[in-house]
């Protein structure tokens, strides 16, 4: 994508969290908004208080949240907007303090099920330990919202000492995963396409700030943290690569997949490494931590199946791969374009 042709028009794929996302920021946003903390890529910039202040620094972030349907299994979109916001705060191991949330509501849309998912972003956020302390509405016409959007705004406060990034993996380190793949985005598809397993399947949408504080905890020299969410842990583990000039090496058989959705993405043609996730986190560690962290975060609610599935190697720079159950190895790419559109 150019940025400067007139003919050329955004694509659903360009929301996927994939190449063509990559390449919409790269092209077009990063050139027109260009400044140091937006240039380093993570889902949070870092921003210091003005001198004559306390000195602290700050962890600030927006999502905005276009799921369909809006109501699925172990969620909803109310409950989503809130987890999202929460745990982009938390992979800079900041502390949420508040957030905004902004609606636009598709005319007619049943109070009912308003009141259902600010409900649920009220229980999200007493979970997290957050406020929701401002917000906006917007109504559009039918037919023009799917219903309902939500963007919201976090800030939080990061703990000195406390440094982490996108681009801070270094050769050696461990890559540990909070939990199983690809229950979010199988249980939001299932419920928009009627599908049934013999299973049940639910996302895993959470907020994960507490389970990061008692990573802190162990380990304070935590390298980077990110949420697979679109584009799925492959994806993340590119990006983690490419902004810290490292390769990383995954195995197969280290990483959690429950069998209901391992058995549905065998069914629909998906591979689990590619599928988004709303409640789980991806961890560069220090060798030498990285069993205390894994330790600790089995000790916590949305840590229990949480394990060391790779390790971060010299080069070649930006190239991750898997090592396979049978002793195989193959590259894992980013996902290029949409895989399941409109997940979060």
């Amino acid at each position: 994508m150019a940025a400067g042709k007139d003919n050329e028009r955004v694509l659903v794929a360009h929301g996927s969290g994939g190449r063509l996302s990559q390449e919409l920021i790269q092209k077009l946003f990063l050139p027109s908004f260009n400044n140091s903390r937006l240039n380093r890529l993570d889902d949070f910039a870092i921003v210091s208080l003005p001198p004559g202040r306390q000195p602290c620094s700050l962890a600030f972030t927006t999502d905005s949240f276009v799921v369909k349907p809006l109501f699925f299994p172990g969620g909803n979109i109310g409950k989503l907007s809130v987890c999202g916001t929460v745990n982009d705060l938390a992979m800079s191991g900041a502390r949420p303090l508040a957030l905004s949330a902004s609606f636009i509501v598709e005319e007619g849309f049943l109070l009912a099920d308003l009141a259902r998912i600010a409900q649920s972003m009220q229980q999200a956020a007493e979970e997290a330990g957050v406020e929701i302390v401002a917000g906006d509405t917007k109504v559009v016409e039918a037919g023009g919202a799917y219903g309902v959007f939500i963007t919201t705004t976090g800030l939080g406060v990061i703990p000195p000492g406390v440094a982490i990034s996108g681009s801070g993996a270094r050769p050696a380190d461990k890559i540990v995963l909070s939990g199983s793949l690809g229950d979010h985005g199988i249980a939001v598809l299932s419920e928009r396409e009627g599908l049934r397993f013999r299973t049940a399947i639910q996302s895993d949408c959470a907020p994960l700030n507490h389970l990061v504080e008692a990573m802190l905890e162990v380990c304070p020299a935590i390298h980077s943290l990110r949420d697979p969410t679109r584009g799925g842990l492959a994806t993340i583990l590119n990006e983690l690569a490419e902004q810290s000039g490292v390769a990383m090496r995954i195995h197969e058989e280290a990483i959690p997949v429950h069998d209901g959705v391992r058995a549905a993405c065998e069914l629909l043609g998906f591979d689990p490494l590619y599928v988004a996730n709303e409640g789980k986190l991806v961890a560069i560690v220090p060798a030498a931590k990285s069993e205390a962290v894994v330790e600790k975060m089995r000790q916590q609610k949305y840590g229990r199946e949480a394990a060391i599935i790779g390790e971060v190697l010299a080069g070649p720079a930006g190239r991750v791969t898997l090592t396979t159950t049978v002793g195989g190895s193959r590259l894992v790419d980013a996902l290029a374009g949409e895989l399941l559109p409109r997940i979060c």
